[in-house]
């Protein structure tokens, strides 16, 4: 009975998960003919290829903790809120998300433009002589873009664990002398590891990758690992190459996953799978 219940979750992932992964390996060991081949891997380790690797990391790294910078005071400020309070902040954090992701990305380019919403109000607010600030079309809108999208990933976890500290642990830690700073570097701060390790994991993933926002907040002139891949596939029908990058790009997110893994500790509930 029990295998009768688990079998259409076993063919979901043979279909949707380990078939497109050995669809992917396949074609980054094969060429154009299905002969076999190391090339598409070793064209990966090009200088034009190799920065673009390295900036895709440099921009999910930033992205990623500037999300948690922002996220970890939030929700401790959500799990130290009244239930209904927090209920209706949870609320506010998703409700973005609701909105397509394509949406979200075209409003933050009305509002980065140099004619734009923020240019408007600072030139409304300080005269027309002030030249309008480019924001668009920058790294640092690129980074932004990937905040804004990713950052409730980071938040709900994180008041997920936070909320269920026990007070007493708090109080504790305060009636033996430790200031409130010291209360959350030393006791909340530890006890919400994993969560912080689940909650980079899935800003990180999301942001080595990503490609649209790179396009439309980056302008094209930032080429990140997904616009690569993307252009493999769709513009230079070179599937061979575009799955050979897309393979390094899994086992560069299975080292960094490792790697978050193991500084959480053993002792910190669980890891990330």
């Amino acid at each position: 009975m029990q295998r009768a219940a688990a079998a259409p979750h076993v063919v979901w992932a043979v279909l949707f998960i380990i078939a497109p992964l050995l669809f992917v390996v396949y074609y980054a060991f094969t060429d154009k003919n299905g002969s076999f081949t190391f090339s598409n891997i070793g064209a990966i380790f090009q200088a034009s290829y190799l920065e673009v690797f390295l900036r895709s990391l440099c921009f999910a790294f930033l992205a990623t903790v500037i999300c948690l910078i922002i996220a970890y005071p939030i929700a401790y400020f959500m799990a130290k809120a009244k239930p209904k309070t927090q209920k209706v902040l949870i609320m506010l954090v998703m409700l973005p998300q609701w909105l397509n992701f394509l949406i979200r990305t075209y409003s933050w380019m009305a509002l980065l433009e140099d004619t734009g919403i923020i240019n408007s109000v600072l030139m409304g607010i300080f005269g027309l002589e002030i030249p309008p600030l480019h924001m668009i079309n920058t790294s640092g809108a690129v980074i932004l873009g990937m905040v804004y999208n990713y950052l409730p990933y980071m938040i709900i976890p994180l008041h997920s664990v936070i909320s269920k500290i026990d007070p007493k642990l708090l109080e504790a830690a305060a009636d033996l002398g430790c200031s409130p700073l010291r209360v959350l570097t030393k006791v909340v701060f530890p006890l919400s590891m994993s969560d912080i390790v689940s909650g980079v994991t899935m800003v990180f993933v999301p942001s080595i990758s990503t490609f649209y926002i790179s396009q439309k907040l980056g302008g094209g002139n930032f080429d990140l690992i997904g616009d690569t891949i993307e252009r493999q596939f769709q513009t230079a029908y070179d599937y061979n190459l575009g799955a050979a990058m897309s393979f390094v790009l899994m086992l560069i997110i299975l080292v960094s996953m490792a790697i978050m893994n193991r500084y959480a500790g053993e002792d910190d509930g669980g890891v990330v799978v």
